[in-house]
């Protein structure tokens, strides 16, 4: 991927530039070289809108982003996005644009390392399809005995964890070279040191950093919004808010494709099923003697339970409906919405008035006989 460092500032008459941070509805987008021009000195950032006809066509604006700029005001280091180039990546939930790496972030004590909040995190990273680095603070605080343990454990995942001290600035040379010329976010659970750790990688971001809850035994949120910082060595930084349970959208049948354990075993031989779960089905190869398999278990009753509640919820005013084309090929459709107050047509209005005038008339006419047989009753 080419990072934003090598994106020019000007190509032809276009003034392009990566946003690096989104706050309110302003974009800070940086210029790659920064632009000097006559009478002004270098300009590294410009603070931009969004011009209305993107917000018209539902063009959002994310972290990563790599954008036009129109109308630049040199004095007042202010700008105008124009246009938003098309993405190589996104990602949803953090919102980031154009990402290629993700980096984990945990701590091996304070707060304890839990492993099915890892789990989660894994599964969610996974299912970006990017590569994923696992990082481990805070080793100064455990013997190298427990270090070692972790490592073998996860090593048994399918993951091979970098273990670092913040603090004691352990470890952090091979991280660097890992983050070397890619745009990497970096996420994890509160306090569990991304702040500090960005702080130590980028002394010029100066995060806001707090200790761990000694009540609740977990971080607090300090970062509120997503920026995006540059390396010295080359390369992009995101940095996102902590997340403590990260939410699993998928497939039932997609999630098995985020273990690694499962993926190892399936590519020496095949299931029985094609739709196999893994939950011991007939011909199913999977073994279940793996340390995650029951966190597996849970996320797998998790995701069937949001498949069926989207199944359960489906009803003919949704926004999109199911057509099958002409190669045969299923395709989404937007669906017209009726109005919620359809007015009534003049069809219906006269059958209405027959139907109304039918039964005044046959109730006219029971009145009638009834008043003959009165009168005659009287008479006699």
């Amino acid at each position: 991927m080419t990072s934003s460092a090598d994106l020019p500032a000007w190509i032809g008459d276009e003034l392009l530039g990566t946003v690096m941070a989104v706050q309110a509805n302003y974009y800070w987008v940086e210029l790659h070289p920064p632009v000097a021009k006559p009478g002004a000195l270098s300009v590294p950032r410009l603070l931009c809108t969004r011009r209305a006809r993107l917000k018209k066509v539902g063009q959002q604006v994310m972290v990563g982003d790599r954008v036009q700029i129109e109308e630049p005001d040199w004095a007042g280091h202010r700008g105008a996005i124009a246009a938003v180039l098309p993405r190589l990546t996104q990602l949803d939930r953090p919102p980031v644009a154009n990402a290629d790496h993700i980096m984990l972030v945990f701590a091996i004590a304070e707060p304890e390392l839990d492993c099915h909040q890892l789990t989660r995190f894994l599964v969610k990273a996974e299912l970006t399809g990017l590569a994923i680095t696992l990082c481990l603070n805070k080793r100064d605080l455990v013997a190298v005995k427990t270090q070692t343990a972790w490592q073998q454990r996860l090593a048994q995942w399918g993951y091979q964890p970098q273990l670092i001290s913040v603090r004691e600035q352990l470890g952090l040379e091979p991280l660097r070279a890992s983050l070397r010329d890619r745009v990497t976010v970096i996420s994890g659970p509160s306090g569990v040191g991304k702040s500090s750790l960005i702080n130590t990688l980028i002394p010029a971001a100066q995060l806001r950093v707090s200790a761990v809850s000694g009540k609740l035994g977990r971080g607090r949120h300090t970062t509120r919004h997503i920026e995006l910082f540059a390396l010295s060595q080359g390369g992009l930084l995101a940095d996102t808010p902590g997340f403590n349970q990260p939410d699993i959208a998928c497939s039932p049948h997609q999630l098995s494709t985020c273990f690694p354990e499962i993926r190892t075993q399936l590519s020496q031989q095949q299931c029985q099923f094609a739709d196999c779960l893994h939950r011991g089905e007939p011909g199913c190869v999977v073994d279940q003697a793996w340390e995650r398999y029951d966190h597996y278990r849970q996320l797998l009753a998790e995701c069937e339970t949001q498949a069926q509640a989207v199944h359960d919820s489906a009803t003919p005013d949704e926004a999109f409906k199911l057509k099958i084309a002409d190669a045969g090929q299923v395709q989404k459709e937007p669906r017209l919405q009726a109005k919620k107050y359809r007015r009534v047509s003049r069809r219906s209005r006269k059958q209405s008035l027959d139907d109304w005038r039918y039964d005044l008339d046959g109730s006219l006419d029971d009145l009638e006989a009834l008043a003959d047989i009165e009168a005659f009753t009287e008479f006699e």
